[in-house]
């Protein structure tokens, strides 16, 4: 028998992303954090780019698509949020502008961020009400699907929602715990992120009703995530931890419902709690 030493390390420590990105052969840079250089401009601080015509084109192309389903199958708090943020359709938006507006409905501001950033970074910022957002449009050959974040995504699909009290509180608590969180408990607050904040469904008045950042942006998504295909369970906090066989590059086929999003506060808070991390 060898005495040599065994690498004990629960599998379960690794989040889903580092699984998928393991798997593949040519890992795209985009999709690889980068540590943040000091605090990035926040709010009145963002300067805005000097957009092509292409890429106001292509975000327009974005927020057309988008809108033509999402009345009758994003929830109230979703549509009512891109009311309050006057998201415009014809142009890249600014994210000054935005964080002004933000700001004035749940106390957020927007902070501008090169891209896909070091976890620490994006929670830290989460802790302190600020929501890292890129400032830059996907290409047009990546319209359906982008493995990096955009300012499409970021903008249409995350900062409508923190305009709700109840999730732009539930979503600094987030952070606060992230920050707090140790070994296993990294990957269980990923999947706590992936089925709500990116692919959370409300029940609104008897209905299916969608929120999560992840299928509000994506076009396939919105249907899919209502359609028969999905198997669908209750909010429940120890389920959705646990719950280690989802994909990060596919449609979803399994998702989460909540009934309100005082139960998404209350349900973070006591799972939290139980674990000591708020």
């Amino acid at each position: 028998m060898s005495n040599d030493p065994v690498d004990t390390a629960p599998e379960d420590e690794r989040s889903a992303f580092e699984k998928a990105q393991e798997e593949q052969e040519d890992v795209d840079p985009r999709t690889i954090p980068q540590k943040l250089d000091g605090e990035p401009p926040i709010g009145d601080e963002i300067e805005y780019p000097d957009h092509s015509d292409e890429d106001h084109e292509t975000w327009r192309l974005l927020v057309e698509r988008q809108m033509d389903q999402l009345p009758g199958r994003a929830c109230e708090a979703y549509m009512n949020g891109q009311d309050a943020l006057q998201i415009e359709a014809d142009r890249i938006p600014s994210l000054a502008n935005l964080s002004r507006r933000l700001h004035d409905q749940t106390g957020w501001k927007v902070a501008n961020v090169p891209g896909l950033i070091h976890e620490k970074d994006f929670f830290t910022l989460l802790s302190e009400r600020k929501f890292p957002s890129t400032n830059y449009v996907r290409g047009r050959d990546e319209l359906d699907y982008t493995p990096a974040p955009d300012c499409f995504h970021d903008m249409f699909g995350h900062m409508p929602m923190l305009t709700q009290p109840d999730f732009a509180d539930f979503y600094q608590m987030f952070g606060q715990a992230a920050l707090n969180a140790e070994g296993a408990d990294r990957p269980r607050l990923e999947r706590f992120h992936w089925f709500t904040v990116e692919f959370g469904l409300l029940r609104e008045q008897g209905e299916k009703r969608i929120f999560g950042a992840g299928i509000v942006s994506s076009n396939e998504e919105v249907t899919h995530a209502l359609s028969d295909e999905v198997t669908l369970h209750p909010f429940d906090p120890e389920h959705i931890v646990e719950k280690d066989d989802y994909e990060v590059y596919n449609l979803q086929d399994e998702l989460f419902v909540l009934e309100s999003f005082e139960q998404l506060v209350d349900g973070f808070e006591s799972w939290t709690s139980s674990q000591g991390l708020l």
